[in-house]
């Protein structure tokens, strides 16, 4: 066992997830180039934060999207089967399938959260809101395998997974997400996935470097976590967010540069940072209609419709299962 696997197994952490956070934190800051998971963003400060960011005048993707799912309601509703089970992979704010439920008849809706709390919250929600749908909220890591619930097994499957969440998975976590969704939802089945298109990168770069710092905040807040949950002493000051558009990859990428050479002690831990030094914080792919076909035929999907604005900033795409 190495030195930060060591500190690690002797800390007293109080629970498998601050275990998992506390885990990732000191391996991926241990490796070369240093690195944090993106799932790490949303503690109660890091998900305010967010939705701080969908209102911001730079951020295009959430209300571009809500848009869509807005204007071209009454065309996603033709290609639904009757009587369908909706499934929203990462089920989060109910916003945006409050839209799909409202233009669409679905029999039933699955919700799928690794937030078992705060996924019955939201049930609780729509059931008052929609009397006549049958609410079914599953816990489970939507990015694996899980088992449906048996009182939709005999009712046409329509996947929905919104935000652009697809462009945070490298190339080949989008391909085992979208075979795993396959395996999960069966044969001839939908799936509604948002996707941010390639576009000026002048555009790209303000939406994610926004002049009032709330990006900067999120992704500075990672740290401010650690301290506060794994007794980390990072001076946050000393560190400063940085999103750059990299061109070959077609992907938006996060950052946390150093500001000057430092030690942090964390968990028994010293981790040393170089002035310059960057922390990979998130990647954000955009694709453009064609590549996105191309990954959707890679996992046996076939894109059946797609709904752009009329800027082709972002697009909602209908996929079908392919046998």
């Amino acid at each position: 066992m190495s030195l930060h696997m060591s500190a690690l197994a002797n800390a007293h952490l109080p629970d498998e997830q601050t275990s998992a956070f506390a885990r990732d934190v000191v391996v991926g800051l241990s490796d070369q180039p240093k690195r944090l998971s993106p799932k790490y963003f949303y503690d109660a400060a890091g998900s305010e934060l967010f939705e701080q960011i969908t209102r911001l005048p730079e951020y295009y993707p959430t209300r571009t999207e809500l848009g869509i799912l807005r204007d071209r309601g009454a065309d996603i509703a033709a290609i639904i089967p009757e009587k369908a089970a909706l499934i929203e992979f990462g089920a989060g704010a109910t916003t945006k399938v409050r839209l799909l439920l409202q233009s669409c008849t679905f029999s039933a809706y699955v919700p799928v959260d690794i937030s078992g709390e705060f996924l019955n919250a939201q049930a609780e929600a729509l059931r008052q809101d929609f009397p006549a749908l049958t609410v079914h909220p599953v816990t489970a890591d939507f990015t694996t395998s899980f088992k449906l619930p048996d009182a939709i097994k005999d009712l046409p499957k329509v996947g929905f997974f919104p935000g652009s969440t697809i462009g945070n998975f490298e190339p080949h976590e989008a391909y085992r997400f979208l075979r795993s969704a396959r395996e999960i939802l069966g044969v001839g089945a939908l799936m509604i996935v948002g996707v941010d298109l390639e576009k000026d990168e002048r555009v790209l770069h303000a939406a994610y470097n926004d002049a009032a710092g709330v990006t900067a905040r999120f992704n500075l807040n990672l740290l401010v976590r650690a301290n506060r949950e794994l007794g980390g002493n990072f001076d946050v000051s000393a560190f400063v967010h940085r999103a750059i558009y990299n061109r070959e990859q077609h992907r938006i990428e996060m950052h946390l540069i150093a500001k000057k050479p430092q030690t942090v002690r964390l968990l028994g831990t010293s981790l040393h940072f170089r002035a310059g030094e960057s922390i990979h914080t998130e990647n954000s792919y955009k694709y453009s209609i064609e590549r996105f076909a191309a990954l959707a035929r890679s996992s046996s999907w076939t894109v059946r419709s797609v709904w752009t604005d009329a800027a082709k900033m972002f697009s909602v795409q209908a996929l079908v299962a392919e046998a």
